[in-house]
């Protein structure tokens, strides 16, 4: 089955827009637009294992056979009738042949008349005709695969549209899963499985997936009893909330343990599960829905320009009409004789002295008034929509077989997921841009560590070891090689005897990062260094794992003599130096955005209990145990430590570790345990499980891995802003991580003056913003001129540099009184700082902010504080934001400007900012397609922008401009032509040329020339050698609509 319309989990809700000054509590509005699970344990859904008539004994489940069609053999006609009528043209032109059908307005034949709307409903209908039955060829392939089941106690095939919710199923490797299933057991003894999600978030990494310890017995004694009970069906793929009774035990499941429609089984030999989800309400299914669609903001001016000729075509019907009354009252008693007006016939036939129909003067000026108008219909241009598809059609494919934006490493070529926008890429102002993966390549290398205060893998003490990992998802190909920073000192002492609290911080630091993760193994060799820093192998181990970060260290690990080497839902198994030790998993809970660090808790061969947490500093550093002597003496070398990582650009992460005593341990498994089974707020009620232990702490270390910049980001960046256009980097690292890769990148220089936005406060926030406007003397919107469309009014105002009125704060509140708090800048101070940048516009400046200090501004009455500062930056770096908060970035300047916007970037996280964005570009990445599914466009690279924007873009928004010109030109010729021919006719709305061929002036005779000329590629040549064409023509210098008709001559 296809899904290409597939739209991620993350997607921003629809709901209606307030009003601007209301726009801060808008963006907080913005959420996942995820179905709620059910609010109480009654309302769940009941699935009784291996019973399917009782399950759906109310026929309340949805069957197994999908439909992704529109239409069927009767609703084809009336349903594609009425989707295409929602263009107004089409109305207008329905209308047209509608009173061109009426003998007194008979101007042209009545077949004639017809024919343009008809010619363009049916291209247009024979166009989705094809698309869907094409989906119904598919759900017919799809709804007719087969697939084991069983029934009387055996595995029988059956169609997939026949499978219903409770049936057990049983999957063998390579094929498909046919609906989403709970795990009940698979041919592995530890009840582990492999699936690859390609087909429904187009990661291409193998995800691992267990069978409950439990359930397994079911397999053995082949006896499939139980019942589950779950949330009702949503669109989350990336959580599930149920539990099972079984023997009279409840057993918890979550997402590990279930497998959803559209994976492929891989790497084991079958697996069986049960039916929760069926059809169209599998996840995959609840996910096949469209991206947002977008409207072109040449279409925008294209309706502009429709209501001025609709005016001016109604003014030349009135002059018309008016002309008519005048010459009937002029003539009326010469009617009978005059040419036109003759009330009766002059033959030799039947008719001879037959008296026409005549209504009077102000009724034959009424009807010659609509007469004018289906003459002068023609000014309405019927042919440009058909035109402008045809022209976008051949630019996507121009765009797609452009072999300058194929990406040789991920073998994908450009894709257009959205044709009617095209021109929308060459009026780009601002690019909000992801860093990790878009800007970086994210594949992550562990190159340093802090341990114990001591920072090891420095280039002059470190050395270089060769280590073998086969690449993901490909197990049989040959293994390939990368380098991992082993640091011989550090090495040394792990190879020392466990004594002495440095050697136990550096064992229980390596066997957290072993430990503390969700990556599997898989291969039965494994690699460890020797006392000569040279990696011994004896084979292979493949890391699986969701995420690049958790692979590079678990690889680190290895390479340091911590093999990860099995992992199940109870143990792992990990070598270390050597020697095999099995540890018990009492429970793991897995990284979330709320707490930022992940843990899990062990209990080792001696009975002993500890849990390994790992996470980012910030939410690390504040749960360490502050009265610790160790914690005194590691922890400010360990901060020195994490600021020289991120200013060089790598990823932290912070370690840590506690012994759990048994009353500890006993009163965290009694909430674990209860909060597993829930229902209802599960995650909330983990998370309050987990701060049970994740608190006094005791540090270990930190870890920094490098993500390098991908091919080309610093030419692509300085070209970029060369063509005028802003490049703003939304990331989610630290502040010093995002500015060492902003001046790696080029998107910082060292010129450039840096405004630090790091407030804890919206107090705080305020006069930060306020500072910075006042030293460098920029404006507040109200006083700028520009394209904005909306202003605010706030309590606080910014004083300009020149105010005599100041006094000793820069904030000054409607009534004229000093703010105390912020007052310890004198008068002097702040004349010399505005005087010192208020001078000149030409100092670039860089805005630097943090998510922290966005919740505070976003959220309330600071947006108007924040546009006006970051507008007048060259560049602006978000570090520790949110996803919504990108997307709240984005609305922030597209609310309040009509600067066309563009959002790139390739995780999930990405989706808000996507599909905010007036242009959204997926990137084809690490992190799956869940950016690319959502996007109008998607490539494999960065760099690739460059010849997007300023090639492609550039020339698609200028063709497709002309050729809206031109089409509006070349009517209004035609059109005056036959406006002249009427007033010298007696203003009897009489057609100067034949009706064929004003039918086929527009649609034939002047359109396919100028569909093969948009379509042209004999410009693209050496247009990067000059960045001007690109602000003549975009949107530095918009083009006009309102051009002097000679240049059409010209073109």
């Amino acid at each position: 089955m296809e899904l290409q319309t597939f739209t991620p989990s993350l997607e921003i809700s629809s709901c209606t827009k307030q009003e601007n000054t209301e726009k801060s509590h808008h963006i907080t509005q913005k959420g996942i637009c995820l179905d709620q699970p059910f609010p109480d344990e009654d309302n769940s859904r009941l699935v009784y294992i291996n019973d399917p008539r009782r399950t759906n004994h109310k026929y309340e489940f949805s069957g197994n056979e999908i439909r992704t069609s529109k239409y069927t053999v009767v609703t084809f006609l009336p349903k594609n009738l009425f989707i295409q009528f929602h263009r107004l043209a089409y109305i207008y032109f329905l209308v047209i042949a509608g009173l061109n059908q009426l003998p007194p307005l008979a101007v042209f034949g009545r077949t004639v008349s017809l024919f343009p709307l008809l010619f363009v409903l049916f291209v247009t209908a024979i166009k989705d005709g094809y698309e869907d039955w094409r989906r119904h060829r598919s759900d017919r392939k799809e709804n007719n695969r087969e697939a084991l089941v069983l029934q009387c106690g055996n595995f029988v095939p059956k169609k997939w549209k026949k499978i219903c919710v409770g049936e057990v199923v049983k999957i063998n490797a390579d094929e498909s899963i046919p609906c989403d299933m709970v795990l009940l057991g698979t041919s592995d003894p530890n009840g582990i499985a492999y699936i690859q999600t390609m087909n429904l978030d187009g990661e291409s990494n193998l995800k691992t997936r267990y069978a409950r310890q439990e359930t397994i017995s079911m397999v053995v004694e082949d006896t499939f009893t139980g019942l589950i009970r779950c949330e009702h069906p949503n669109r989350n793929i990336y959580e599930f909330t149920a539990n099972m009774e079984f023997s009279g035990k409840i057993i918890p499941l979550g997402q590990s343990n279930i497998v959803l429609r559209g994976c492929q089984l891989k790497n084991i030999e079958w697996i069986i599960g049960v039916v929760v989800y069926a059809g169209q309400e599998t996840k995959a299914m609840m996910n096949s829905t469209a991206s947002p669609s977008k409207r072109s903001r040449l279409e925008s001016y294209m309706n502009r320009e429709t209501l001025w000729l609709s005016v001016f075509l109604f003014v030349m019907c009135a002059v018309v009409a008016t002309g008519m009354g005048l010459w009937l009252v002029r003539h009326l008693h010469q009617l009978d004789t005059l040419p036109y007006y003759r009330r009766k016939y002059f033959t030799n036939g039947p008719d001879n002295g037959k008296e026409y129909k005549y209504y009077g003067i102000a009724m034959e000026v009424f009807f010659s008034f609509l007469s004018s108008v289906i003459v002068f219909q023609i000014m309405i241009p019927i042919s440009l929509y058909i035109t402008m598809e045809l022209v976008r059609l051949g630019q996507s494919y121009f765009m797609i077989e452009d072999r300058h934006m194929y990406d040789i490493a991920s073998n994908t070529r450009f894709q257009c997921r959205s044709l009617n926008i095209n021109e929308d890429l060459g009026q780009i102002r601002y690019i909000f841009s992801d860093k990790t993966g878009t800007l970086t390549q994210n594949k992550m290398e562990f190159r340093r560590a802090s341990v114990y205060g001591k920072d090891y893998g420095n280039s002059h003490q470190n050395n270089v070891t060769t280590f073998e990992t086969i690449s993901e998802g490909e197990l049989e190909e040959p293994t390939k090689q990368s380098e991992i920073n082993v640091d011989s000192e550090l090495l040394a002492l792990l190879q020392r005897g466990i004594e002495g609290e440095e050697r136990i911080a550096a064992h229980d630091f390596f066997l957290t990062l072993s430990a503390c993760n969700t990556v599997i193994p898989m291969g039965k060799k494994y690699s460890s260094p020797n006392s000569d820093n040279k990696a011994v192998e004896a084979g292979a181990i493949d890391y699986q794992g969701e995420s690049p970060d958790e692979q590079a260290l678990v690889i680190a690990a290895s390479a340091y003599g911590y093999a990860l080497l099995e992992r199940t839902t109870g143990h792992v198994v990990v070598n270390i130096n050597g020697k095999k030790t099995r540890l018990d998993v009492l429970g793991l809970h897995e990284f979330d955005s709320v707490r930022k660090r992940m843990s899990v808790v062990i209990r080792f061969p001696n009975s002993s209990v500890k849990v390994l947490v790992k996470g980012a500093d910030s939410s690390m550093l504040g749960i360490l145990d502050v009265e610790d002597s160790r914690n005194t003496k590691v922890k400010q070398p360990t901060e020195n430590h994490l600021v020289d990582y991120s200013s060089h650009g790598l990823r932290t992460l912070v370690i840590a570790a506690r012994d759990l005593n048994d009353a500890e341990f006993s009163e965290w498994q009694a909430r674990y345990e209860e909060a597993s089974t829930s229902l209802t707020e599960r995650s909330t009620k983990l998370r309050q499980a987990a701060s049970l232990i994740e608190k006094k702490l005791i540090l270990l270390g930190a870890t920094a891995i490098e993500d390098k910049l991908q091919d080309g980001v610093p030419e692509t960046i300085e070209s970029l802003r060369q063509a005028g256009i802003k490049v703003w980097v939304l990331t989610g690292d630290k502040q010093e991580t995002a500015i060492s890769i902003g001046l790696s990148c080029k998107l910082l220089t060292l010129d450039m003056h840096q405004i630090i936005i790091n407030g804890s406060s919206e107090d705080e926030c305020r006069f930060l913003l306020a500072n910075a406007k006042a030293k460098y003397g920029i404006k507040s919107e109200q006083s700028r001129d520009g394209t904005l469309k909306s202003k605010k009014k706030y309590d606080y105002d910014i004083v300009d540099c020149n105010d005599e009125k100041r006094t000793h704060g820069i904030l000054i509140t409607e009534t004229g009184k000093q703010d105390p708090r912020y007052s310890g800048f004198t008068d002097n101070e702040l004349r010399l700082s505005c005087e010192k940048y208020a001078v000149s516009d030409d100092i670039p400046l860089a805005l630097i902010i943090d998510g922290n200090s966005l919740v505070y501004i976003l959220e309330k009455d600071l947006e108007t504080q924040l546009f006006d500062l970051a507008t007048s930056c060259r560049v602006v770096l978000c570090c520790r934001v949110a996803p919504l908060q990108k997307a709240g970035i984005v609305d922030l300047i597209k609310s309040r400007t009509s600067d066309m916007t563009l959002a790139i970037g390739d995780g999930a996280n990405d989706v808000s900012m996507i599909q905010m964005a007036d242009v959204g570009i997926g990137i084809c990445g690490q992190e799956g397609r869940q950016a690319v599914m959502a996007s109008d466009f998607a490539m494999g690279q960065f760099r690739f922008l460059k010849r997007l924007l300023l090639v492609h873009g550039h020339w698609n928004y200028q063709r497709i401009g002309y050729l809206v010109l031109y089409n509006f030109y070349r009517n209004a010729v035609f059109v005056l032509m036959l406006f002249w021919y009427v007033l010298c006719a007696a203003f009897s709305s009489i057609s100067a040329v034949t009706d064929w061929s004003s039918v086929f002036y527009s649609v034939i005779y002047t359109s396919v020339p100028t569909v093969v000329d948009n379509i042209s590629l004999s410009k693209f040549k050496n247009l990067l050698a000059h960045y001007s064409p690109y602000n003549d023509f975009g949107i530095a210098s918009s083009l006009s609509l309102h051009c002097d008709p000679s240049d059409f001559l010209a073109f």
